[in-house]
């Protein structure tokens, strides 16, 4: 876990140039859609909690207008699909962050949300954000998305620490949230 100040924190790797050394766009057919949106969403909210957010919408523009000029996305429809789901992600973080930082607070006993990395921290976000907003998405498929986006963007450990956390925050929703082909489906915003 990086206990760095966040602002001596490196940025994210660009979706562009992952970890493991392969372009992104290598990657970009290999896997879902829903992939690249959570990672893009993930370096989004990265960049605001650097920087911060004195204009959602225009940082956003922002960020989408580097994207698509990036030369990066060949495959535009996946990009368009990508970024749709991003932006459900994003927003969904930016409207609930007080009770998604909550959520993962009262679950982390040993790392305070303010001590853990930056990426860590979004990477988590997201898919808290998944577990208690989208009931379409089984809980463990957003608990594994966060622990393959944290090989590619964090340490080493994180992936162990992702996965603890997350799955602690799993085993608290009520059934039918964490499996959402359960006879009870339904919104997992109760929870």
């Amino acid at each position: 876990m990086n206990e760095q100040n966040d602002v001596s924190e490196p940025a994210p790797v660009p979706a562009a140039k992952h970890a493991r050394g392969r372009a992104h766009h290598e990657l970009v057919p290999k896997f879902h859609f829903k992939r690249l949106g959570r990672e893009l969403a993930m370096q989004f909210l990265f960049e605001c909690d650097i920087a911060g957010t004195d204009d959602l919408a225009e940082n956003l523009e922002n960020f989408w207008f580097q994207a698509e000029h990036s030369g990066e996305f060949p495959n535009s429809r996946i990009f368009r699909k990508a970024r749709a789901y991003a932006e459900k992600i994003i927003s969904g973080v930016c409207e609930n962050e007080s009770s998604i930082d909550a959520v993962i607070s009262e679950t982390s006993d040993k790392w305070d949300i303010s001590r853990m990395s930056t990426v860590d921290r979004n990477i988590i976000r997201v898919a808290v954000f998944e577990l208690f907003h989208c009931p379409d998405i089984p809980a463990l498929v957003s608990i594994n998305e966060a622990i393959e986006i944290a090989k590619d963007y964090s340490s080493s450990k994180s992936g162990n620490f992702i996965n603890g956390l997350l799955n602690t925050i799993k085993d608290k929703l009520p059934p039918h949230a964490k499996n959402p082909d359960c006879k009870n489906p339904g919104s997992r915003e109760d929870a």
